[in-house]
């Protein structure tokens, strides 16, 4: 099992290769590259000549001694406009690209879920088996697998509380993956989000399986806001989800999606921030085979 985390916060502060050298210096297997806006400024995975750019992010990971093991596709995924979620589908298989250059397993691709869950689930499956099954050949052409996460949305009344989404359900989540019927597209655990909408986590991972289960979104979370900090901060019981993950046989890696915890500390102690991260993983993991 590789340790690994975004880089979001990291590369904006000291771009891709600044991010990368950091994280293999805070000790940590491998990154998970953070892509969630498209077209953006002079991004140079965007621009001209991004192929060759993210070549040499591969050979400065591996100068390193750290891999990308995966990577998050821009989002949100839809919009309901035609010539808007166009763009962005076509950002989505640009990422895809991008990230199997660097050598990443898999992309995190969010389902869509522009509209409100609770009346339109069924539309939303149709929508998003579609949209999933059009990102297959390109699966296949860049060698890489697009994982579905567990979603959430804002209650459309007062716009105050989380409720329901697109996956938030052990039984919508498993059948996302299985009616898509291909070995390519998995699931990716967020482990916060399922504790905001209230599923109960042991159904939620025993339901998903080894089989099903392929990535991990780990971060810790009060049950009230998507506070994406690091475990052991808030309410999630990570003792419990370590032991899960070791029961159904999990083989896939962990990753951190614990960005907001650099919140609050100088640029200065970034360094050390993401080594303690690092060690807090290293606990996670000792935890899932000792648990």
């Amino acid at each position: 099992m590789l340790l690994s985390t975004q880089t979001q916060v990291l590369q904006g502060k000291f771009g891709y290769e600044g991010a990368i050298k950091i994280l293999a210096e805070a000790g940590f297997d491998a990154f998970d590259l953070s892509l969630f806006h498209p077209l953006h400024g002079d991004d140079p995975l965007y621009g001209e000549g991004y192929a060759e750019y993210a070549a040499r992010l591969k050979e400065t990971a591996e100068k390193a001694g750290i891999v990308c093991n995966q990577a998050h596709a821009p989002f949100p995924t839809s919009t309901g406009k035609a010539e808007e979620d166009k763009r962005i589908f076509d950002s989505v298989v640009h990422a895809m690209h991008v990230a199997s250059v660097l050598g990443a397993k898999n992309i995190i691709v969010h389902p869509k879920q522009h509209l409100n869950y609770r009346e339109n689930a069924k539309t939303l499956k149709n929508l998003n088996l579609e949209f999933y099954r059009r990102l297959l050949p390109y699966c296949e052409q860049y060698g890489i697998n697009v994982a579905v996460e567990n979603m959430w949305q804002m209650n459309p009344v007062g716009r105050k509380t989380i409720v329901d989404s697109t996956c938030s359900r052990v039984e919508e989540f498993c059948e996302y993956i299985d009616m898509i019927g291909s070995d390519r597209i998995v699931a990716c655990l967020d482990i916060g989000h399922v504790s905001l909408c209230g599923e109960d986590m042991a159904t939620m991972i025993r339901g998903l399986g080894g089989k099903r289960l392929k990535a991990l979104h780990v971060h810790d979370t009060d049950g009230c806001r998507d506070l994406h900090t690091l475990p052991f901060t808030s309410e999630n019981d990570f003792a419990l989800i370590m032991r899960l993950l070791a029961e159904i046989g999990y083989e896939g890696d962990l990753t951190f999606e614990a960005d907001r915890f650099y919140h609050g500390f100088p640029a200065e102690m970034y360094r050390d921030v993401a080594e303690f991260m690092q060690k807090t993983g290293r606990q996670l993991i000792r935890m899932m085979k000792t648990e």
